[in-house]
């Protein structure tokens, strides 16, 4: 299969530039930070994630009416999303509107005004975000397994917690932005319908700053937690469990091992917790991976009486992983292989997954993708179901 027409340039003014080249009529556009909740303190936790709603409520250039109307009138979509890692705009339009969709990515990442007024009412709308999380029971235990994984400050959620939100001023908001938002920091992103040397100049435009963004320490952990909630009918549980992280050897193992235990109708969890015995609606595995940090976690929703079967069940099934055959590898391998080729009907999913490659690395790794899944070895992925440790959580009715 022909390997797609592929750019990647680190210009004078220090911004990363990546570039997919399709022939489809459609562009993704994206302007990034390497910056994310990670490299948050706990009295800051859920700034960066402030910052990227802040910068839609008005640039030097454009309202917070305007900023939207633009993308959409053109039949275009625009959003952004925060990460442990980085913070992302991004754009998708027909490609004729190529320039529109830089510019405007670029002057939200580089103009917010971040008026006091606006930022009083966006302050409000994410501490509402925040109990949304709480209330739903599934995205709660996702919040709960992170705290059981990891340390403080990482093992908070990227929105933050009611009270470091309120504590976000508009001058530490401001102050950090300044100190982190500079073209050294930034990875400019292209897939679609585009020209090289017109991405170059849009890349170009991003005037060149150098800031310095300060490491805090990811520590590993393990823990269980039980909380009980009135007025829920349904629990719900997460088992989870450090894995090898996006630069370690067996980082495709671990997406195996994900991809046979949990993922989908026909793996192995699925077939025994709900096919089999009927314990549940809902059940699946999946790996968050990094190069900072990585862990899979198994969630269910179920009955309060069958939340310790169900982890029993899980961790037999992980067991059951060191005698794994040679036909559940390759099966395993096809079936990862062709999502990755469906994934990439999208350019804004390929924009995204390049993206990461690229902060866990270089991006050039996407176009390994097949070589580095064919390499793995039965032994590789035996190997990781022998878990030292675990961490669960679950929420059941009160």
């Amino acid at each position: 299969m022909k390997e797609p027409e592929f750019h990647k340039k680190q210009l004078d003014n220090g911004i990363t530039v990546i570039f997919e080249k399709r022939q489809t009529p459609v562009v993704s556009v994206a302007s990034s930070i390497k910056f994310g909740a990670q490299y948050e303190k706990e009295s800051i936790k859920g700034i960066s994630h402030f910052i990227e709603h802040l910068v839609f409520k008005g640039t030097k250039t454009r309202n917070v009416i305007e900023i939207p109307q633009e993308i959409e009138g053109k039949g275009g979509i625009i959003n952004a999303f925060t990460g442990e890692e980085i913070t992302s705009y991004w754009n998708k339009l027909p490609s004729k509107y190529f320039e529109l969709g830089a510019e405007i990515s670029r002057d939200l990442i580089l103009n917010p005004l971040f008026e006091k007024n606006a930022l009083e009412r966006e302050r409000k709308v994410i501490l509402e975000e925040i109990k949304m999380y709480h209330d739903n029971p599934s995205t709660h235990v996702i919040e709960k397994i992170k705290e059981m994984l990891y340390a403080k400050p990482f093992n908070m959620s990227i929105a933050g917690t009611l009270k470091t939100v309120v504590g976000l001023s508009r001058e530490r908001v401001i102050n950090l932005f300044n100190a982190i938002y500079s073209t050294n920091n930034m990875i400019f992103s292209v897939v679609g319908n585009a020209n090289w040397d017109k991405v170059l100049n849009e890349a170009k435009k991003f005037p060149k700053t150098n800031k310095k963004i300060n490491q805090i320490p990811i520590i590993p952990k393990n823990g269980q937690l039980i909380e009980k909630r009135k007025g829920i009918d349904q629990a719900h549980e997460i088992l989870a469990f450090h894995m090898p992280k996006l630069n370690e050897k067996q980082r495709y193992s671990a997406e195996i091992f994900d991809c046979i235990l949990g993922g989908g109708m026909s793996s192995r969890l699925f077939q025994e917790i709900r096919e089999k015995r009927g314990l549940c609606y809902a059940i699946k595995s999946n790996l968050e991976q990094s190069k900072d940090y990585s862990y899979i976690m198994i969630y269910a929703g179920t009955v309060k009486e069958k939340v310790n079967e169900i982890k029993d069940l899980a961790l037999k099934e992980i067991k059951k992983l060191r005698v794994l055959k040679q036909r559940d590898l390759s099966e395993a391998k096809e079936r990862l292989l062709g999502l990755r080729q469906i994934s990439k009907e999208k350019c804004d999913t390929t924009m995204t997954e390049l993206l990461l490659e690229e902060i866990g690395g270089d991006a050039k790794n996407y176009y390994n993708y097949e070589d580095n899944i064919n390499k793995v070895k039965l032994k590789d992925v035996q190997s990781l179901s022998k878990l030292k440790a675990y961490s669960f959580v679950a929420l059941v009715p009160g």
